[in-house]
């Protein structure tokens, strides 16, 4: 049975140790499953012409192949062929709602081993990696570059952000402007977020996902969908500083649970219609199968094999 992968920690003092061990988790196991390939978490990135093939539900109406649907009397798309070099842009949060983590491991952790699985999965080839960090306090960019040193240094760096005080509220809104302006050449873009609190990021999202192909990972922990019933507990919201003590009861429970899915339906409805791809890994689960799992079912999907 395959070891499920837990990120490492990134606060015990030992984060050149930790970043090793990220790296060979990520090349090991994603390298004899997805091959490396940039394709591999969206598939069909680039300008160059490809085939055609018959529309199926949920393809990119973006992609739609006009004269041959014309020609056929049928829906087809036009499926595109992957540029020589890619150049991927990540917006990572890293406001203090990611400082939370109740499983294997914080948010923080998670989203930082996310940001590493989309270094390795795109970079080589000539292809270039940068990155706009936003932890509510302060926005950090890191060029966009090419080459494994490179990429190393930029996973270092991104670790060793300072973690904002509590009560820092952040906006992811903004981290994804930063992003588009000014305009940069047609690529991949990845926004790594627990998604919370009020969508107002999907307008610059959208805006996003009309210039590039857009990859929307959302890192979450288990209590932020179900509250246990455990009798007295303190909910704080980190990026208020606001604390609420609740005596937990079966309704009150349920009541959360009916809450928290609510929200995540919020989140899924506004990325998709921001026109990104939606992929989920949970504290308590196995990031890199789910990974490989989000990554085939694309492929299947793109090559007409999916249902």
């Amino acid at each position: 049975m395959t070891p499920v992968a837990n990120p490492p920690s990134f606060r015990d003092g030992r984060m050149e140790a930790s970043l090793r061990a990220l790296e060979l988790t990520v090349r090991g196991r994603l390298d004899g499953l997805l091959q490396g390939n940039h394709v591999g978490l969206v598939p069909g990135p680039g300008s160059e012409p490809g085939e055609a093939r018959a529309y199926q539900p949920g393809d990119d109406v973006r992609r739609m192949d006009w004269a041959v649907t014309a020609r056929t009397t049928e829906p087809h798309v036009r499926q595109t062929v992957a540029d020589r070099e890619l150049e991927t842009w990540v917006v990572l949060d890293l406001s203090p709602s990611l400082d939370f983590g109740t499983a294997t491991c914080e948010k923080r952790d998670l989203a930082i081993a996310a940001l590493a699985a989309v270094t390795h999965l795109t970079r080589g080839g000539g292809n270039r990696v940068g990155a706009v960090v936003a932890t509510g306090e302060r926005t950090v960019r890191l060029p966009a570059r090419g080459g494994l040193t490179y990429a190393r240094g930029l996973l270092r760096t991104v670790a060793a952000t300072p973690r904002a005080p509590e009560g820092t509220r952040g906006d992811l809104a903004a981290a994804i402007e930063q992003l588009r302006r000014p305009p940069r050449r047609r690529g991949l873009a990845v926004v790594i977020s627990d998604f919370l609190g009020e969508p107002d990021w999907e307008r610059p999202l959208r805006a996003l996902s009309a210039r590039h192909e857009l990859l929307a990972i959302e890192v979450l922990d288990p209590r932020e969908l179900e509250l246990p019933d455990v009798g007295t507990v303190v909910l704080a919201d980190p990026e208020t500083g606001r604390q609420r003590e609740v005596q937990t009861t079966p309704l009150l429970c349920r009541e959360f649970a009916a809450a928290a899915s609510e929200h995540r339906d919020r989140v899924a409805t506004a990325l998709r219609r921001s026109g990104a791809a939606h992929l989920t890994l949970r504290t308590d689960s196995d990031w890199i199968a789910d990974i490989v799992r989000f990554a085939l079912a694309r492929k299947r999907a793109w090559s007409g094999g999916g249902r």
